[in-house]
Formats: C-alpha cells, sequence, structure tokens
C-alpha cells in the first residue's frame, strides 16, 4: 500500500513539473511567433515606405514637369509648392516609420511578456510540486502507529 502511495506521490510531482515545462514551451513559442510578426512587420514598413517614396518621386517629377510647361519660372511659389510638399512628403515616410515602430515594439514586448510567464508557470510547477511531495508524505504519516510500541510511522 505504502508503495503506491508513493508512485502516486511521484506521479503527482512529476505531473506538476511536466506541466510547468509544457507552458514554458507553450510560450516560449508564442514568444518567437510575436518576434516574427515584429520582422515581418518592419519589412512590409520598408516596402511601404519604398512604394511611398516612390510614388511621390513620381509626383514630383509631375508637378516640376507641369510648372516647367507652363512658361512659369521655376523660382517664388512654384519653387515653395514643391518645397512644401518635399517636407510634407518626408513626414509621411516617417509617419509611417513610426507606426511600424510602435507595432514592432508592441509585438517585442508581448514576445517578452510571453517567455515572463513561461518562466512563471515553471517556477509554480517546482511550488506545486513541493507542495504536491510535502502533502503527499504527510498523508502517508500516521499518528496511532508512530507513538505505539513496534509500530511503523508511515502507513503500510
Amino acid at each position: 500500500m505504502c508503495t503506491i502511495a508513493l508512485l502516486g506521490i511521484g506521479l503527482s510531482v512529476g505531473g506538476a513539473l511536466m506541466q510547468g515545462q509544457q507552458e514554458k514551451q507553450m510560450t516560449d513559442m508564442q514568444a518567437k511567433a510575436y518576434e516574427q510578426q515584429a520582422q515581418a512587420d518592419a519589412q512590409a514598413s520598408s516596402f511601404e515606405q519604398s512604394q511611398e517614396k516612390h510614388k511621390q518621386d513620381l509626383l514630383a517629377a509631375n508637378a516640376r514637369a507641369q510648372v516647367g510647361a507652363s512658361g512659369v519660372a521655376v523660382a517664388g511659389s512654384p519653387t515653395e509648392v514643391l518645397a512644401a510638399n518635399a517636407r510634407q512628403n518626408q513626414l509621411d515616410l516617417k509617419a509611417i516609420q513610426y507606426g511600424s515602430a510602435l507595432r514592432q515594439n508592441n509585438l517585442n514586448t508581448q514576445a517578452s511578456i510571453s517567455r515572463f510567464s513561461g518562466k512563471e508557470a515553471v517556477g509554480a510547477s517546482i511550488i506545486k510540486a513541493g507542495s504536491n511531495l510535502v502533502s503527499g508524505i504527510t498523508n502517508l504519516y500516521d499518528p496511532k502507529k508512530a507513538f505505539g510500541i513496534g509500530g511503523s510511522a508511515f502507513a503500510s
């Protein structure tokens, strides 16, 4: 009977430890997925910036051509308009970069939180395993037999 009880304790302790490791594996996989999303966002942002820059270059070239075709000298108001457009274009590109940086930061933070949760799950499983061990051994103890003559402190 004692052997079966000890086996049960061992299974309980092992199960608690295994559960913590499985949770850690799961949270590590989630963290990796967050990091991959952050990397994909960086690549998408780079592509989006490239496309926006190309579009802006085409629009700027078109504006310069229209100014030149109109016979107006490229000085004064047309130059100011082109410069204002260039400044706005740079702001648009910076906005794309900033939005991507925020998303990447959020995903990397989620990855860190996920990894932390995994470490906490392992710690909690160790505490649970220890608790199961102490509880199981305590349940094996029979105080009636502990003080009896020739008795054992453990149930048979």
